[in-house]
């Protein structure tokens, strides 16, 4: 009796959680990894600070001109 009442409350909470990943972008980073692991397998994954500082340097380095 309760199954599809639960399963529709964690479909929207997983629908959430996805939104905000997404929205603060904490889910670049899973990607990031993904892609790291399939392209270098062999090399050791960067932590998250790391990331967040060569994705920083990235962004100076390579700017784009936004009227806002």
């Amino acid at each position: 009796m309760r199954g599809p009442r639960w399963a529709g409350a964690v479909r929207w909470a997983r629908a959430v959680r996805w939104y905000l990943r997404e929205l603060t972008g904490e889910s670049a980073y899973d990607r990031h990894c993904e892609r790291h692991r399939r392209h270098h397998p062999l090399a050791p994954i960067p932590t998250r600070r790391e990331y967040q500082v060569l994705r920083a340097r990235h962004g100076e380095e390579h700017a784009q001109s936004r009227c806002c």
